[in-house]
């Protein structure tokens, strides 16, 4: 009963002053506001590099040609060749799928639009490995492929970059480097990250990129996918055997390529993006804190202003438990409703932030839980010290106060 009737008077003393009440929550709307919209900012880059891993493939390793330096300078110098990507595919038992490509940006012109374009050459097993699929027309064939074939695959977005309906652009002619090539499919929306979108790509046979585009027999990268049965450290070392053989690469002698690990390399990202999501959490914290301590001088001055009805209060019976109760309950109200408020303001400025500039942000229970809960604790705590000040005053000279 005692507890129900100081929450009464707590929120009685608030209706009584709401407009200094709204003041003194503001640093906790904005402190709660701010905790939840930075982590709904970090949780949502961690759920899109999930995202894009699903997309991509984490069993997919990427082979590439490895890098060396030159007064400072990182040269890279070409050593992969299609043979090498054959040899992995028969030789390499925990390999599915062998995947060698070329890429290289290109000027290609439709009509009187010219864009500059990631132009991949690979082989038709491309989309099942990585996960693509057709919305329109055809990918190549390996009939393609072996007649050297000049034809084209977009990205389904390269349609809207020419003001033209995706499945009207099959068929149709295009250059790329002034060479015409026939459009025979569109991809159906990948979804990119922040440094590539594979929507924006187009594909042509890898023989064709070879040795009518390029005139370059290397292979840029060869994608390998992991078989089913093995593990990914397993097919490392599968691949390394391989290849140094294929490459003649003599014992202690240092590899002359690098199999880079997606997984690893998203893992890595997500580590680096929680401890950021941290630092902005917590740089946002300190505005609670700020919060809080706003709460604690405008309960100081609401004792000094309210020290007569303490007297009177203590004069009827009240115990120092009591008037001790009743400002910390009040100061812990304060918080609570600055939380829901912050609260509020955390997910609406989610939800914005989401609608209009595009980025990925997820609001988690746990998250609003944990500022939400930290409002209360910044509340009893910076409450503390004005209850003890208001139970400690002497009955005869509060009655006494004006």
């Amino acid at each position: 009963m005692l507890i129900t009737e100081t929450i009464r008077i707590s929120l009685d003393s608030i209706r009584g002053n709401l407009f200094r009440a709204l003041l003194t929550m503001l640093g906790i709307i904005i402190g709660v506001g701010a905790v939840i919209t930075m982590v709904a900012l970090g949780t949502g880059a961690q759920r899109a590099i999930d995202d894009q891993m699903a997309a991509f493939g984490g069993d997919i390793l990427s082979i590439q040609s490895s890098s060396w330096f030159s007064h400072g300078v990182a040269r890279n110098q070409q050593t992969l060749t299609t043979d090498d990507g054959m040899a992995l595919s028969i030789g390499a038992e925990h390999v599915a799928a062998v995947v060698p490509e070329i890429n290289a940006r290109f000027q290609v012109k439709y009509g009187n639009k010219n864009l500059n374009l990631s132009t991949i050459g690979s082989t038709p097993n491309y989309p099942s490995v990585h996960g693509f699929e057709v919305a329109h027309g055809v990918f190549f064939s390996a009939a393609d492929e072996a007649a050297r074939r000049r034809v084209v695959v977009l990205g389904s977005e390269i349609a809207g970059m020419l003001d033209v309906e995706a499945e009207a652009l099959v068929g149709q002619k295009i250059q790329i480097r002034s060479i015409s090539f026939e459009v025979i499919g569109v991809l159906e929306s990948k979804g990119g990250s922040g440094w590539r979108n594979p929507d924006d790509d187009i594909w042509i046979p890898l023989s064709t990129a070879q040795f009518r585009v390029t005139g370059n027999e290397f292979v840029q990268t060869i994608s390998a996918k992991v078989s089913e049965s093995s593990t990914i450290p397993m097919a490392m070392l599968e691949i390394e055997r391989v290849l140094r053989r294929e490459h003649g690469i003599l014992p202690g002698k240092d590899n002359d390529f690098a199999i880079m690990n997606r997984k690893q390399f998203a893992e890595s990202r997500q580590e680096a993006t929680q401890v950021f999501t941290y630092l902005l959490a917590g740089i946002a914290g300190v505005s609670l804190i700020v919060g809080g301590i706003g709460i604690m001088n405008i309960m100081l001055v609401t004792v000094t202003e309210r020290t007569r009805e303490i007297g009177v209060r203590k004069a009827l019976g009240a115990t120092k438990g009591n008037i001790l109760l009743q400002f910390l309950v009040e100061s812990t109200i304060l918080c609570l409703l600055g939380g829901m408020l912050g609260l509020a303001l955390g997910v609406g400025a989610s939800a914005l932030l989401a609608r209009y500039a595009g980025w990925q942000t997820v609001v988690t229970s746990s998250s609003a839980m944990m500022a939400f809960g930290f409002s209360a604790v910044v509340g009893m705590i910076f409450g503390i010290w004005p209850a003890k000040r208001a139970a400690q005053l002497d009955p005869i000279d509060a009655l006494r106060h004006e």
